[in-house]
């Protein structure tokens, strides 16, 4: 009966917590989505400005463009190419569902942020209650991995190995799999989508695995580049599933 009953209570986190998510990037989309959408009209009317008379410009009327350009650029908007990119929100609901994971994670990594009043103030408390609600669910992923592990260990125990071994063979095992499951298959896939070199690859997976998240490589954010539809979203499975590894790792 206990058993059932912890069966239930996992499958009820486990769906609390995608619903947490799903609601948050709900949210999320809807308070961010207009002001992006002003953002980037202001960018594109600026640059049709630039374009029009960039022959007689001042010194000080450069000097304004360039730090215009600069701040549309740190907010996501590149004003680059046609007027399609308008259309294209960094709020849609596989990026909204990306930024709500990367939050209750804390990877946070600074290149989608809420710039609205009620975006920022909705980010606070979403954040306070969904990164304990995250550290539960990791905890209890990692319990339901450590399991597989006993489990493991209970099987090599019968065929009459050591205590001690079967410790260092399991910890063995899942530091193995998961480098393999985590790091280096992701990485080539990052490799292929992204167009990064393998080191790269490497390099973004342990810097967001790790919670680090310097922002420095994200995925999905290059502009030109063609994304199959939720791409982003399978990447913020692979962070949660990659954190839960990690925390059974200290767990062992």
């Amino acid at each position: 009966k206990a058993m059932c009953s912890g069966k239930l209570q996992t499958g009820l986190l486990v769906v609390g917590y995608f619903i947490y998510l799903l609601v948050g990037a709900a949210v999320f989309q809807a308070l961010e989505r207009t002001a992006e959408k002003q953002e980037k009209m202001a960018a594109a009317q600026m640059k049709e400005a630039f374009l029009q008379n960039f022959t007689h410009l001042t010194v000080a009327e450069m000097e304004q463009f360039m730090k215009n350009l600069t701040e549309a650029i740190q907010n996501g908007v590149y004003p680059v190419g046609n007027e399609s990119q308008i259309e294209d929100s960094n709020w849609d609901f596989s990026n909204s569902f990306f930024f709500a994971g990367t939050v209750v994670s804390t990877i946070g990594y600074g290149t989608l942020r809420p710039k609205t009043a009620g975006g920022q103030i909705f980010c606070v408390f979403f954040a306070l209650f969904g990164i304990p609600l995250n550290i539960v669910f990791l905890h209890r992923v990692g319990k339901m991995l450590s399991l597989l592990c006993k489990k493991l260990g209970k099987f090599l125990y019968e065929k009459g190995m050591r205590k001690k071994k079967i410790k260092f063979l399991t910890l063995l095992f899942f530091l193995a799999t998961g480098i393999l499951v985590f790091l280096c298959l992701p990485s080539l896939f990052f490799q292929i989508t992204e167009g990064w070199s393998y080191s790269e690859g490497i390099y973004f997976a342990f810097i967001t695995l790790s919670t680090i998240g310097f922002g420095d490589y994200v995925v999905g954010k290059q502009p030109g580049r063609n994304y199959f539809s939720y791409y982003r979203t399978l990447v913020a499975i692979w962070i949660l599933f990659g954190l839960a590894w990690i925390a059974l790792l200290f767990n062992l």
